[in-house]
């Protein structure tokens, strides 16, 4: 009989002291997140959560799941990889924050070929400081080594969030009529979306290298433009939302003001006014370089506008005021007119 070496878990490609490596390097960052409501541990097979302990018994959950996406290939480019944690929690945060809900916990997931200790805490470092900033919990999460299905170097990034909204408070596109206006955040950048056109453009045809600095960007290089976190809208909105002042809202992701806009529609068109806000550079050198369109533009990218508010008339002022004093300014765009849930330029 012939005799056989052994062949191991981690000589197959899955190296389990790297997995506690990464967990050991990230778990007082995770615990530095917990508050009101965690009632487990970091290293549990699931996370525990009190929803009374946490003030909101009786509310109705909010969840979603979001991934970063292409983007992580410019973080892999720069070497710099915990600003696209924060990216994933405040993206997240942003997609149920349009909906009334306040952030109560997030997990995280990466899938990684080989696992790099360093590399996979940063991730989770990110993720970790974005909780702290957004006053939720990073509750739990998987990490998990796959040889042959990501090849080394190669990883993803995805989460879940939950919140909670009282019934009365929910955003679910009741409240919206015409005669309202619409009022645009800028956005920090790109955000999480329309990396895939960004980098074949930026890195292809125009040849440039993460850390080229084009007269355009003002000194800011490539890299760093394009590495610009996702901006958390919770702060400045959260106490517009307590004071009922704002009757729906949409975050500008994939899809763009095209695409996003209609989620919160329903009998009314939004009418856009051309030109009512200025364009970054960034988008500029995307949108020149690829030779598109404004749709197109306007599908794929933000276009510098990451969040919009629907308001009352009456209540633009108020809202506005307070945007001013918390340093976030908005613009008006447009407003609501009788309609089919369609965009429409004005």
């Amino acid at each position: 009989m012939t005799s056989k070496t052994p062949l191991t878990y981690k000589d197959a490609g899955v190296n389990i002291d790297a997995q506690d490596e990464a967990l050991s390097l990230s778990r007082q960052a995770i615990r530095d997140t917990f508050g009101p409501g965690v009632v487990s541990d970091v290293g549990l097979f699931g996370g525990l959560f009190d929803m009374e302990q946490a003030g909101v018994g009786g509310q109705i959950l909010v969840a979603s799941a979001d991934g970063v996406g292409t983007k992580l290939e410019v973080a892999k480019r720069m070497g710099v990889f915990n600003s696209v944690g924060r990216d994933l929690v405040q993206h997240c945060i942003n997609d149920i924050l349009v909906q009334g809900a306040r952030p109560l916990f997030f997990m995280d997931y990466v899938g990684t070929g080989r696992l790099e200790p360093e590399v996979v805490s940063a991730l989770i470092a990110g993720c970790a400081a974005a909780c702290s900033d957004g006053g939720l919990a990073l509750l739990g999460g998987e990490t998990a080594e796959m040889p042959g299905l990501y090849a080394d170097g190669d990883f993803d990034l995805v989460g879940f969030i939950v919140g909670s909204v009282a019934r009365e408070k929910v955003l679910d596109g009741s409240h919206v009529r015409a005669g309202q206006v619409l009022l645009g955040l800028g956005s920090s950048g790109l955000h999480t979306n329309g990396y895939s056109l960004a980098r074949k453009v930026l890195f292809e045809r125009l040849g440039h290298d993460v850390h080229d600095r084009p007269e355009a960007l003002g000194g800011v290089s490539v890299g760093e433009a394009l590495l610009a976190p996702h901006k958390s809208y919770l702060k400045p909105l959260w106490p517009l939302l307590e004071r009922d002042l704002l009757a729906s809202m949409a975050h500008i992701t994939g899809g763009g003001l095209l695409d996003n806009l209609p989620r919160v529609l329903s009998g009314v068109d939004a009418v856009i006014e051309r030109g009512s806000w200025a364009v970054p550079p960034l988008f500029e050198m995307i949108v020149e370089g690829a030779g598109i369109d404004e749709d197109e533009a306007h599908r794929a990218l933000n276009m510098g506008v990451g969040m919009v508010l629907i308001v009352d008339a009456d209540k633009v002022d108020e809202v506005c005021a307070h945007l001013d004093t918390v340093g976030e300014p908005a613009v008006t765009i447009g407003r609501l007119e009788a309609g089919e849930g369609q965009v429409r330029w004005a």
